[in-house]
């Protein structure tokens, strides 16, 4: 068998990487995002004719991975980098001066995110309590008493049905979920419970024959019957649903209704993009509804973290973020720590995000 990794911007541009070089045959075994932002993939062939092409796909990869745009490493990714530090004896990276805590200041931050007021000064008073002297520290302190978290694993999820407002993102976390599932070396369903929708479809099987995952259109009525099916064979089953107003009594009566499907659990998707109260209300709504997690998405685009911060407030155990539209972005876990040092990281939002 031969092993290769490869560098490219994306999962579909390291596919065909991996198609052009080594066949149809290869399969890919692992991948993880560099500290460039760029992916690498391991992948595998029994094919001994992979060989021939090695070298000139190697300086293609090469200048593939020169140009991929920087961005910062996910909070798993720093952790990993600094096992590997320790593990060789070299130098932690200079650390910038940690912030003495200040009420004051504090709110300060919280209101420049436009955090809601009395979530804020919920916040600030925790953090004060904590009689912690760093105000990372103190934050992440203040956060851990109103941010539970539970991250999804792909390798043992039976199945999900996602749901959430118009627009939040729920198709490219459907997407997000199976890569993670594929990789994992599951097999994948796919199922479009929206079939009106203009192009949902469409966009859900783009991304089923990417990630050679099965795809099944099925209405409310026979909802439960494909999903039993599905699970009968071993698949991980995603559903994606059509978008809703979760604080419209009628409509969230009718997804709740889906959520009561036997192995089926909800999440709830939401976009970071949102007004923060409005998206507390809705993440409130999308709980009575019989979500079990959450997964903000778009934080990529937020300057302001307030609605992150107040989504993930609100009860509902944090699952994952997402940084990136594209599938090969992944899902990343979120801490109050990490969460804490964003904040606070990125308190002149005025002046651009660093994200």
């Amino acid at each position: 068998m031969r092993l290769k990794t490869f560098s490219a911007k994306n999962m579909n541009e390291a596919l065909a990487s991996v198609r052009a070089e080594m066949g149809p045959e290869a399969i890919i075994i692992s991948s993880h995002r560099g500290k460039n932002g760029g992916l690498f993939v391991r992948a595998a062939v029994e094919d001994s004719e992979a060989e021939a092409r090695a070298e000139s796909a190697a300086a293609v990869m090469r200048d593939v991975e020169a140009k991929t745009a920087p961005t910062p490493p996910s909070f798993e990714q720093d952790f990993h980098d600094g096992l590997v530090r320790r593990i060789r004896g070299e130098p932690p990276p200079a650390r910038p001066k940690a912030l003495n805590f200040n009420r004051a200041e504090l709110l300060k931050v919280l209101h420049t995110h436009r955090v809601p007021e009395g979530l804020a000064h919920v916040l600030a008073e925790n953090a004060e309590k904590s009689r912690l002297a760093d105000m990372t520290l103190a934050l992440a302190s203040a956060l851990d008493l109103r941010m539970p978290t539970a991250p999804l694993f792909a390798a043992t999820q039976s199945a999900l049905l996602l749901m959430g407002p118009h627009g939040a993102g729920k198709t490219a976390v459907a997407a997000k979920i199976a890569a993670h599932a594929r990789l994992a070396g599951r097999a994948v369903t796919l199922i479009a419970s929206d079939a009106e929708g203009a192009g949902a479809v469409a966009r859900l099987e783009a991304f089923a024959n990417h990630l050679n995952a099965k795809i099944v259109v099925a209405e409310a009525g026979s909802l439960g019957r494909v999903i039993a099916a599905e699970r009968a064979a071993n698949a991980a089953v995603i559903v994606d649903t059509a978008g809703f107003d979760p604080r419209d009594g009628k409509a969230r009566a009718a997804f709740a209704a889906l959520a009561t499907h036997e192995e089926v659990e909800a999440v709830a998707v939401v976009s970071a993009t949102a007004d923060a109260e409005e998206i507390a209300e809705t993440v409130s709504a999308l709980k009575t509804a019989g979500a079990k997690r959450l997964i903000i998405t778009c934080v990529d685009l937020a300057r302001r973290m307030g609605a992150l911060l107040s989504a993930s407030t609100r009860g509902l155990p944090l699952a994952h973020i997402t940084r990136s539209p594209f599938v090969a972005g992944g899902l990343e876990t979120l801490t109050p720590l990490s969460l804490a040092r964003l904040l606070l990281q990125s308190n002149n939002p005025d002046r651009g995000s660093p994200l």
